[in-house]
């Protein structure tokens, strides 16, 4: 039986060979911005071969823990990027976040963020020893390309929040000693680090924080910045806002990378990036790596949604100041008004599919190039598209891309080549 498999093994041979290569041609200064032509895929091979030869790699999936809302997850209550959904999908690769969300800026609401950081790091070496063998956690691009060659999972380190740093910037280096590579300094709401991209709304006092608090990054984000590049980390501009990102990208001495973000002039939240930031992004040899999350992926910027989505905050009792699809539900006490609203919304937003992802894959490569795009789905907190829910349905966005006219160089950068080549950069700093 063992010359059945030849074929198979040859090919998953020559196409890891191009991710490996793409690896090495990627070089920063590189722009080109013409997206390739239909037919790119000359080997013929299909859909489902190209994908399994890939190493795919997700860049941004949220760590599930026993607090961690049912709504966020798969329907069965799982994950959405579990061992076995992983491997369904032939995902080899996930960055697992050990992030955190807004709470109270106190010493001990920032003791509660480190412990529930704690938790979760704990949680995913947990996963690790209850695959028996099938998962590590990986640190380097070579221990995610040894895992992938070894038919094993590799699960990265990020982290999300600096409030779990409880103010010093020492901490980062007691997280990377715990393995952790990609810092993203702020999720929702400003921390004593930075400026979110998304201010947060106090039921307490019925308004939002100010728009900027510390004008982009505080001192301590300043010297979190430069911490994190010491130690040949990756910087992550997600949730950040438009100064800070802007900020980080002239302080930092590596690439950095958007774990997991969409292009505002497709879709116009504030949580999305700017052409600006693009274009900066691009210039600084970084990576965007776009999400599988429906309420960032859809043009919601027409006068007609915007005037009934108000309608829907105002019926529901909520701000209508930021034009976010989804955010502040959970002012709503009552759990069946809240799931009333955010159905309503839902579908007021219409349906999402993995063509979506592709015309944010295609705005941002037409700006700054293939080599500065990839995937970050925001399992376990986004997602909501339907045909990519979760891991186990990555090969839809591969043959998306086949159709589109990428060819399987191309797709082996988005799914993982740029990522590692960051990676490696910022290693190397």
């Amino acid at each position: 039986m063992l010359h059945l498999n030849t074929t198979g093994l040859v090919r998953k041979s020559l196409l890891l060979s191009l991710v490996l290569a793409g690896i090495a041609s990627c070089s920063d200064n590189e722009s080109t911005s013409v997206k390739p032509e239909a037919g790119g895929n000359s080997s013929n091979l299909s859909a489902a071969e190209v994908h399994e030869a890939s190493l795919v790699l997700d860049a941004h999936a949220d760590i599930v823990i026993p607090s961690t809302s049912r709504a966020y997850m798969s329907v069965d209550g799982t994950s959405k990027v579990d061992l076995a959904k992983m491997r369904a999908g032939g995902v080899d690769a996930v960055v697992m976040s050990v992030a955190v969300g807004p709470g109270p800026r106190t010493e001990v609401g920032d003791a509660a963020a480190r412990a529930e950081a704690d938790e979760k790091l704990a949680a995913v070496h947990a996963l690790v020893e209850k695959s028996q063998g099938q998962a590590v956690i990986a640190t380097t691009s070579s221990e995610i390309v040894a895992a992938h060659e070894a038919g094993k999972s590799a699960y990265i380190l990020g982290f999300q929040n600096a409030r779990s740093l409880q103010g010093n910037v020492s901490a980062i280096d007691e997280f990377y000693a715990e393995g952790i590579r990609i810092f993203g300094l702020n999720h929702l709401g400003h921390n004593a680090f930075s400026d979110s991209s998304r201010p947060e709304f106090s039921s307490e006092t019925g308004a939002f924080e100010v728009t900027e608090e510390h004008g982009g990054l505080s001192p301590l984000g300043i010297a979190a910045v430069k911490r994190i590049n010491a130690l040949g980390a990756l910087v992550d501009v997600s949730q950040l806002s438009k100064t800070a990102t802007l900020q980080v990208l002239e302080l930092s001495s590596s690439p950095i990378i958007a774990s997991h973000s969409n292009a505002k002039t497709l879709s116009d939240v504030t949580r999305n990036l700017s052409d600006e930031e693009i274009d900066r992004i691009g210039e600084n040899g970084g990576v965007i790596h776009v999400a599988a999350f429906k309420g960032y992926l859809i043009n919601i910027s027409e006068p007609e949604f915007i005037e009934k989505l108000v309608a829907l905050r105002v019926a529901a009792g909520i701000s209508v100041e930021y034009n976010y699809p989804f955010e502040l539900y959970w002012e709503i006490d009552d759990l069946a008004e809240r799931s009333a609203f955010t159905t309503a919304v839902s579908e007021l937003l219409g349906p999402a599919t993995t063509d979506n992802m592709i015309e944010h894959i295609d705005y941002i490569v037409d700006r700054i190039g293939i080599n500065h795009v990839g995937i970050g789905n925001d399992f376990n907190h986004g997602s909501g598209i339907d045909d990519y829910n979760d891991a186990s349905e990555a090969m839809n966005l591969t043959a998306g891309l086949l159709k589109r006219g990428y060819s399987i160089a191309d797709i082996n950068k988005i799914w993982s080549g740029n990522f590692l080549r960051i990676l490696d950069a910022a290693a190397a700093n």
